[in-house]
């Protein structure tokens, strides 16, 4: 009797299995009409069309020059040239908001911006004593390097005659030291480098 009854379950498990195929069939072929349809809504790709191969572009001279690319097309599309191939800006002009505010290299606002800096450069040398007398080194050197980097393009920009840059020379030199010096933890050394330093950007500040 129980033989019969596990026969007689038999087929009602395999009919229940095709019933789940045949659904899973056709939910797969619902789901695919449906998602045609949505391509069909989405615009084509503009660097792919049928039959075509890939569009490409090397630095706007080789290739395609309406390929997309991350400098907007290598400034093939851009009413001015741009500042480089792979920039989305002009190159600098007499229009540029550089020149027409700040007065180009030259001009009295570049030169303030510049002056600025190199005061709040002294004003960080200055912290460098304390530092030293408490051996904070780590100190010493972010003091250097989170403002210098500011410090070296200011010196850079506003030094024009040959005295001005040989100022320069000296004056990174006396900070490379300052450097050195807190790194081998020399007290003594990196004190006078340092003050060798606010001398030489103090006569650096009087030539301009």
């Amino acid at each position: 009797m129980h033989q019969l009854t596990s026969i007689s379950l038999c087929p009602q498990a395999s009919n229940a299995r095709v019933s789940t195929a045949v659904n899973a069939d056709a939910r797969r072929e619902v789901f695919g009409k449906i998602a045609a349809a949505g391509a069909a809504f989405l615009p084509a790709a503009a660097n792919a069309a049928v039959g075509e191969s890939p569009r490409f572009s090397v630095f706007g001279l080789i290739g395609d020059g309406t390929s997309y690319s991350e400098g907007a097309a290598y400034g093939s599309d851009q009413s001015k040239p741009t500042y480089s191939p792979y920039s989305v800006y002009e190159a600098t002009g007499k229009d540029s908001l550089y020149n027409k505010e700040g007065g180009g290299a030259d001009g009295a606002a570049y030169v303030a911006r510049k002056k600025a800096i190199l005061a709040e450069t002294k004003v960080r040398l200055n912290n460098v004593p304390g530092y030293i007398e408490k051996k904070q080194w780590f100190n010493v050197k972010d003091e250097l390097t989170r403002y210098m980097y500011e410090t070296r393009g200011a010196v850079r920009g506003l030094a024009k005659s040959n005295k001005q840059k040989e100022i320069a020379d000296d004056f990174f030199k006396a900070i490379e030291t300052v450097y050195g010096k807190a790194t081998t933890h020399d007290g003594a050394a990196c004190a006078n480098a340092n003050a060798a330093a606010i001398n030489y950007l103090d006569a650096f500040v009087a030539t301009l």
